[in-house]
C-alpha cells in the first residue's frame, strides 16, 4: 500500500471514507511543501484544499516545526486544571487581539467539534447563571456542520451524520438553508436573494417562546455541505433577532476563521459580532490539533459570581491549552500576522472568482459560489446517483496532480493564503480538464 509493502491497510479504519473503495485503490500523500503535496508515487499534487480547510500559510513552515520541536523538548505537557503553564495566557492574549470587539476570553479545545459542544455548552451555562434557566432550547441550521460530537450532530442539519445516532439532544430545532440555486446560481460574492431565510427564526421564537431558546449557531458560510454562502443582510438579520429575543448567537468558524474570507474572521469581514465564536484548523495551520472558543467578556463575567472558591465551570479537556499545541499556534499567529495573510484573501478574491467563472459554461456545472478565497463548484446529478459525478471529478483531479474536495455533487476549493495567480491557473486548468473527462 505505502512504499514500505509490509504495512496492511485494513487495521485503519478511516473517517469520514468509503474505507473498501480507497483501500481498493488508495490515494496516499508522503510529504508536503509549500502549496504541494507529494504522493508515495513521488507525484507533485497541488494542495487546493489547504490540507483540509487548515493549512492557511502554506505547508512545511519551518517556524511552526520549530516552535513545536524546541518546546516538546522543553516541556511536553503540563495540566491546566487547578494548575497553568504561560503558553495558553499568552496565546489567549494573542487571539484577544485579532478577534471582534469583546470576544476576549478565551477556552481552549482540540477540534472544531469539541469547539462546538463547548459552545453550546457555555450558552446553556450562562442562561442559566443569569437566571433565564428555563432557555434549554438550542436551534441549529439545515445543512450546517458543527463537527461530530453529540452537540454538533445534533444542530447540525447534515442527514448523514445524524440519522445513524438515534434521538440526539432534545429540545432542538433548525432554521433553512440558505442555498437557491433558482435565484442564486452564478452569484459573485455574497448572493443577493435570500435574507428572509433569517425571518424563519421569528417563528420559531413564536413555536417555542424566546424563554426557551438558549442560542443559535451557525456557520457564517456552511463549509462542508459545499461552501452555501450567507445571502447579502442575513447575518445581520439574525443578529437582530436574536439581540432582540435574548438568545445568544453563536459562529462556527472553524472554516472561515484565519482569513478563509478575508479579515481573520468572517464575523469581521462581514460585519456582524456574535457572542461565541468556534474555531480550530487554522488556529495552528493544521500542524498540532487545536480549537478554541471565543467568548464576550460579558457572557464570561456572569460565571465570575459566588464564592471565588468555586469552580464557576464544569468542563474541559485534559488538553485544553496544550503546551506543544499553543507552541504551534502563537507560531501561526506570528506567520498570518508578518505576511498579512488575513487581507490575502481580500486581495486575491476577484482574480479568484475571475479564473473561477470560467468554468461556467462546463458540462454539468450548475453553480459557481465563492468568497474570499474559497470557492464551490457544484454539478448536476448523475443519473446512477447524488454524489457520483463529484466524487469522480474529485478523482481525475487527483489524477491530474489537483487535491479538491468532494461533498456530494459540489467540489470545494480552499488553498492555502500563500497561493499565488500561477497556482490558481494551474489548479482551475486541471479542474477544468477533469471536468470535461467526468463528462
Amino acid at each position: 500500500m505505502a512504499h514500505d509493502h509490509a504495512t496492511s491497510a485494513e487495521h485503519f479504519w478511516m473517517p469520514f471514507t468509503a474505507n473498501r473503495q480507497f483501500k481498493g485503490s488508495p490515494r496516499l500523500l508522503e510529504r508536503a511543501e509549500g502549496m504541494y503535496y507529494t504522493d508515495t508515487d513521488g507525484r507533485q499534487v497541488i494542495d487546493g484544499t489547504a490540507g483540509l480547510w487548515c493549512c492557511n500559510a502554506g505547508h512545511g513552515r519551518r517556524e511552526i516545526s520549530e516552535a513545536v520541536s524546541r518546546q516538546i523538548a522543553h516541556m511536553d505537557f503540563a495540566p491546566t486544571f487547578q494548575m497553568g503553564h504561560p503558553l495558553p495566557f499568552e496565546l489567549a492574549e494573542r487571539l484577544a487581539q485579532i478577534s471582534p470587539a469583546g470576544l476576549n476570553r478565551v477556552f481552549f479545545t482540540n477540534s472544531g467539534s469539541e469547539s462546538a459542544d463547548t459552545a453550546l455548552k457555555i450558552a446553556l451555562a450562562y442562561q442559566r447563571a443569569i437566571g433565564q434557566g428555563s432557555r434549554t432550547r438550542l436551534i441549529g441550521r439545515e445543512l450546517a456542520y458543527h463537527g461530530v460530537g453529540f452537540g454538533g450532530i445534533s444542530v447540525g442539519g447534515m442527514t448523514n451524520n445524524r440519522k445513524a445516532f438515534g434521538a440526539l439532544l432534545p429540545g432542538v430545532d433548525h432554521l433553512p438553508h440558505t442555498l437557491d440555486l433558482q435565484r442564486n446560481a452564478f452569484s459573485r460574492g455574497l448572493p443577493e436573494h435570500g435574507v428572509e431565510r433569517a425571518d424563519e427564526l421569528e417563528r420559531l421564537v413564536t413555536l417555542h417562546g424566546a424563554e426557551n431558546i438558549a442560542a443559535v449557531i451557525v456557520e457564517p458560510m456552511s463549509g462542508s455541505a459545499g461552501v452555501i454562502l450567507p445571502p447579502a443582510g442575513y447575518l445581520q438579520r439574525l443578529r437582530e433577532i436574536t439581540r432582540k429575543h435574548g438568545i445568544l448567537l453563536i459562529f462556527d468558524e472553524v472554516i472561515t476563521g484565519f482569513g478563509r474570507v478575508g479579515e481573520a474572521f468572517a464575523a469581521q469581514r462581514w460585519g456582524v459580532t456574535p457572542d461565541i465564536l468556534t474555531c480550530a484548523k487554522g488556529l495552528t495551520n493544521g500542524a498540532i490539533p487545536m480549537g478554541a472558543v471565543l467568548v464576550d467578556e460579558k457572557i464570561h463575567e456572569a460565571f465570575m459570581q459566588g464564592p471565588e472558591s468555586t469552580i464557576e465551570f464544569f468542563h474541559g479537556y485534559t488538553y485544553s491549552g496544550h503546551p506543544v499545541a499553543c507552541a504551534a499556534a502563537l507560531a501561526t499567529l506570528e506567520i498570518y500576522k508578518r505576511e498579512n495573510l488575513f487581507q490575502k484573501a481580500i486581495e486575491i478574491e476577484g482574480y479568484w472568482q475571475d479564473a473561477l467563472f470560467s468554468l461556467q459554461g462546463l458540462p454539468n456545472v450548475t453553480d459557481i459560489r465563492t468568497a474570499g478565497l474559497v470557492a464551490g463548484i457544484q454539478f448536476a446529478a448523475h443519473a446512477d446517483g447524488v454524489g457520483k459525478r463529484g466524487y469522480e471529478v474529485f478523482r481525475q483531479c487527483f489524477e491530474d496532480g489537483l487535491l479538491a474536495r468532494a461533498s456530494g455533487d459540489t467540489i470545494a476549493l480552499s488553498p492555502a493564503l500563500i497561493v499565488e495567480r500561477e497556482h490558481i491557473d494551474a489548479m482551475i486548468e486541471r479542474l477544468a480538464g477533469a471536468i470535461r473527462k467526468a463528462g
